[in-house]
């Protein structure tokens, strides 16, 4: 397949590419998506092919005006209107039972439905140019650090997908949260730059899925992309360590050499002894949720048979980047 790469000026080519049933890498203000009608199963099946992606595995549906939601949701809970009055458009996704019109194919079977209204200006012009709401899970091989940028997208696509659009760089850089409102105190799924604390000012109570910090079981059945499978990995194996600059830098120095690198703060440097990659200031956890997914993609580069990953918690966004790791280290934990 021939991969056409188009503008963020090209949403007209990139619509008329998703009506006939093509699917199209699209840029979003969280990652890249890999986008097809939601009504496509054809298409659908493409971007399951295309990733490499198990099929159990839910898609989120995105939508271009709120107006849109009634096409994708059988019930518009009460919390889920209060959370999208004050989140979208924006990084949220809401889990809310499913209409009927929408594919099982889209929902891993469930029947409820992900839901996400972008903030992203091309994102949404090409949702309303398709003229119907479009599945778009991140758009790399199944398993692979998501993509941030156009680049990471050919790397992991091209030849693979109808179409890519260049958007540049991603503003946010993880994935959005995921939120179920099936039930009536509102339940994190996947945590991201709306954070729990966020979400509780607006419905007053939220409770964090225990899956955020422990696997799930194999056969059990999860409401929310990046639940269940390992995500996030680069080739390099990965050992997540949580602890202060003096612990990591003398437990990675005391297991260093020639295949030993360290993924880490700007702080822990001056004192590595060790190839290394920083994904931003220990005290800056915006700047980390930016750079971690290219910071894992250039972690290959290092040439090293084992990566130690510094994870230090400072505030509430330090669980979405807790979550990217843990996930990227198959939850091998070590603390020092």
């Amino acid at each position: 397949m021939k991969t056409e790469f188009l503008s963020e000026n090209s949403a007209e080519r990139a619509a008329k590419i998703l009506k006939s049933g093509g699917i199209v890498a699209i840029p979003t203000e969280t990652v890249y998506g890999l986008a097809a009608s939601v009504y496509d199963k054809n298409a659908i099946k493409a971007i399951f092919t295309a990733k490499g992606r198990p099929s159990d595995n839910p898609l989120i549906v995105h939508i271009s005006d709120l107006k849109d939601i009634e096409n994708v949701v059988s019930e518009f809970p009460k919390n889920a209107k209060k959370l999208a009055e004050k989140f979208w458009p924006g990084p949220l996704t809401m889990i809310m039972p499913k209409n009927p019109k929408i594919p099982k194919e889209v929902t891993g079977g469930l029947n409820s439905v992900a839901v996400r209204y972008p903030s992203h200006e091309v994102a949404r012009k090409i949702i309303a140019l398709a003229g119907v709401p479009l599945v778009a899970p991140s758009a790399n091989t199944s398993g692979k650090p998501s993509p941030t940028k156009f680049e990471h997208v050919v790397n992991d696509l091209n030849g693979k997908v109808n179409a890519i659009v260049d958007g540049g760089e991603c503003a946010v850089g993880l994935e959005s949260t995921v939120v179920s409102t099936l039930s009536d105190i509102p339940k994190i799924l996947r945590p991201g730059k709306i954070s729990a604390e966020d979400i509780k000012s607006v419905v007053g109570a939220v409770e964090i899925d225990k899956a955020i910090f422990e696997k799930p079981p194999e056969s059990e059945k999860v409401l929310s992309p990046g639940m269940k499978y390992k995500h996030y990995s680069p080739d390099t194996p990965i050992k997540m360590v949580v602890g202060d600059t003096h612990r990591y830098v003398n437990f990675v120095n005391l297991h260093g050499g020639e295949d030993v690198g360290a993924l880490c703060f700007d702080e822990d440097i001056p004192f590595l002894k060790v190839p290394y990659i920083s994904y931003g200031s220990a005290n800056d956890t915006s700047a980390q949720s930016k750079n971690l997914f290219e910071a894992l993609r250039e972690a290959d580069k290092l040439g090293v048979k084992t990566l130690y990953a510094h994870y230090k918690e400072t505030d509430s966004l330090s669980l979405a980047v807790y979550n990217r790791l843990v996930r990227a280290a198959a939850f091998n934990v070590i603390k020092v």
